[in-house]
């Protein structure tokens, strides 16, 4: 079936809206400094922060630059985290999430020959000298809702969503299409907890939506997702991760994860720093380029339900399925299911 909202897909590594930031290239033997801020949830989210640290941690195993986070307690650490990178002279700031965009903006306008790049945000794809890594986490979200519209035993399943945003929206819209494509008779529970750093508000959630009976529950969360995860355990239901790989966090009871691969996106804005060829503007990773997708952990999948996703992905990427990833969008194709936006 084809479904609206989803720009035409990208064929290469990944698609880019660009303009030179004008720098020069470094020569391999040089060291560069990439310097990562993170958001509230903190670098050992078990998700976001984390996936994007192991990128650049990888890159600094591998192409051998200087690398250090700093983890923002609250918003107002965003500033002046990025304050010490620009005072510590580092060539890159890599910020973390949408909610650091304001905080980006202010200092890439006061430091115009200072390197930026952002997760998840695009508002700043105006300025020469910020890179905007932006994913399309609704078709990621699609094939994990088509897990749960395929797996469910109550026909009823959750989504725990971490703050109603647009950006996070999409992942609501993308979940609850691929629910209601695999099982148009689910009926999916939801709950916006609006924070990433609130395990406890996390598990509140998903305990009522499991009171209600949902059986599957996918979060959208970050580190507030830890505490979904937690009482699917404790209630011997199926979670379903983000962001990364989140099945080690508690094996049998993460089904799957929409991954999000972040951990790449930073990989490649250092590795472009260090080559000089990192450029301004938008960098879209999608399922073409691998740059979102399901987690490879399927141990707790059957056969059959991995035959299926294999085959939606595949429609995703040839453009039989187009993945909704905006409210009107959405709506057109299923009605006013979605709650939160």
């Amino acid at each position: 079936m084809k479904r609206k909202g989803i720009s035409v897909l990208l064929a290469g590594a990944l698609a880019v809206s660009a303009v030179s930031v004008g720098m020069t290239a470094f020569a391999e033997e040089d060291t560069i400094k990439v310097g990562m801020v993170t958001d509230v949830g903190g670098v050992n989210d078990g998700s976001f922060n984390q996936s994007s640290w192991e990128g650049l941690s990888r890159a600094s195993e591998e192409l051998g630059i200087e690398a250090k986070y700093l983890e923002s307690s609250t918003d107002a650490d965003y500033a002046a985290n990025i304050e010490t990178f620009i005072d510590d002279e580092y060539d890159l700031i890599i910020c973390v999430g949408y909610m650091l965009a304001d905080a980006t903006r202010a200092a890439a306008e006061d430091y115009p020959e200072q390197k930026f790049a952002i997760i998840d945000d695009s508002s700043c794809s105006d300025l020469d000298n910020v890179t905007c890594l932006m994913f399309e986490q609704a078709q990621a979200s699609y094939l994990v809702g088509y897990v749960a519209g395929l797996m469910t035993e109550s026909n009823k399943v959750g989504f725990a969503l971490g703050m109603s945003t647009e950006i996070m929206n999409q992942f609501g819209y993308g979940y609850c299409a691929g629910v209601l494509d695999a099982n148009p008779d689910a009926q999916i529970l939801q709950q916006n907890m609006n924070s990433f750093s609130d395990s406890a508000a996390g598990k509140t959630a998903a305990t009522s939506m499991i009171t209600d009976g949902a059986d599957v529950i996918f979060h959208a969360a970050g580190a507030t997702g830890l505490g979904v995860i937690e009482a699917c355990k404790e209630n011997g239901i199926w979670a379903i991760g983000v962001d990364s790989d989140q099945s080690v966090l508690a094996p049998e009871t993460i089904i799957t994860s929409a991954m999000k691969r972040v951990d790449n996106a930073c990989y490649d804005a250092a590795k472009s720093c260090l080559e000089g060829t990192l450029e301004s503007g938008i960098q879209t990773y999608d399922l073409s380029s691998a740059g979102v997708d399901i987690a490879p952990t399927t141990d707790n999948l059957p056969e059959d339900v991995i035959e299926a996703v294999e085959q939606v992905k595949e429609q995703i990427i040839s453009g039989e399925i187009t993945v909704p990833n905006n409210q009107a969008d959405f709506e057109a194709a299923y009605g006013d299911v979605y709650e939160l936006d």
